[in-house]
């Protein structure tokens, strides 16, 4: 198909991949306190595909995406962190289009040491690994965290951040080839397969369970994740890739021992510059120190949109998933 200079990718009613439309968008001149970029990179995250199938409501039409990085063209009024001609990475909604105009309080410059890739294979989700390990209860040196999807877009960095942290990670995967992976990315114990995973977490800790829950699955591993706590434990769910996870009544957590159950957003965590700055300056030194990597899996023309969230739906992608314009 012969592409306009500037488009974008388009849901007018929610549904499959195949809702994902290309459509020629020109590029909006940026108001007070507004950012106008031109991508280079754009970066896929589990919860596009939730905006996509109606999971979590959208106005429609929209433009999905949420994070992305490129060079600044413009600036609107009261900007002054960034300016025309600098390389950022940044947060925000509509980032499936070769050109974003958003607020410039969800942008921040990207250190020479970093590439526009990883800035936007990373900034969403390494800032969302930051908010699990940091923020909402930070892991301390000796604890035991059980990670579910650890070698996907967050648990690829969950797991190497968690190990820095000096706690024991045992990771639950679906395959030996990704086991194998979260091998190298620290993982101290990897339990392969959804089956019985309480029970070998259990075997594995000697019974006690673990202090820590971070889990991406939802629907079918939420029960597994309760199950695997050790009293006064913490429930962290923060995905839905196996669909959402089925309500849980406040009685479970006291027969699991006083058990403690989140369900984080990481705006709520970065909703001030302050904030944004601190994330991004913690993610981008872990980086640019070799404890984190982008761990980039794999990369789709950005008109191949569609193709990108069948890949991720499927299982069969690692790391981060980028669109390029």
């Amino acid at each position: 198909m012969s592409l306009p200079n500037s488009y974008a990718i388009r849901i007018h009613e929610t549904g499959g991949p195949e809702v994902l439309k290309v459509e020629a968008a020109a590029p909006r001149a940026p108001g007070p306190g507004e950012v106008l970029v031109r991508q280079t990179a754009v970066g896929v995250n589990f919860i596009d595909t939730y905006h996509r199938t109606g999971l979590y409501k959208m106005p429609l039409p929209f433009v999905p995406g949420s994070e992305g990085a490129g060079i600044i063209e413009d600036v609107g009024e009261g900007v002054e962190h960034v300016g025309p001609g600098d390389r950022v990475a940044y947060t925000g909604r509509g980032t499936y289009a070769t050109h974003y105009t958003g607020p410039a309080a969800g942008v921040v410059p990207l250190p020479a040491g970093i590439s526009d890739d990883e800035g936007a294979a990373i900034l969403l989700k390494g800032m969302t690994a930051w908010m699990l390990l940091e923020e909402i209860r930070p892991l301390q040196k000796g604890e035991t965290a059980l990670i579910w999807a650890p070698v996907g877009g967050v648990g690829s960095l969950l797991t190497p951040w968690a190990k820095h942290l000096g706690a024991r990670v045992i990771a639950v995967t679906s395959s030996a080839a990704k086991a194998e992976r979260a091998k190298a990315l620290g993982a101290d114990e990897i339990v392969v397969g959804y089956d019985d995973v309480a029970k070998r977490v259990r075997e594995l800790t000697g019974g006690k369970g673990v202090d820590v829950v971070y889990d991406s699955v939802g629907r079918i591993s939420a029960e597994a994740s309760l199950a695997s706590l050790r009293p006064r434990g913490w429930f962290i769910t923060y995905g839905n890739a196996s669909g959402a996870a089925e309500p849980i009544p406040p009685g479970r957590l006291a027969a699991g021992g006083s058990l403690v159950m989140t369900r984080p957003t990481l705006f709520n965590f970065t909703d001030t510059p302050a904030s944004l700055a601190r994330a991004s300056k913690r993610l981008f030194s872990l980086v640019e120190k070799g404890v984190l990597n982008a761990d980039i899996g794999q990369r789709f023309a950005l008109k191949d949109a569609a193709e990108a969230h069948r890949a991720l739906e499927s299982g069969t992608t690692t790391g981060a998933t980028l669109l390029v314009p």
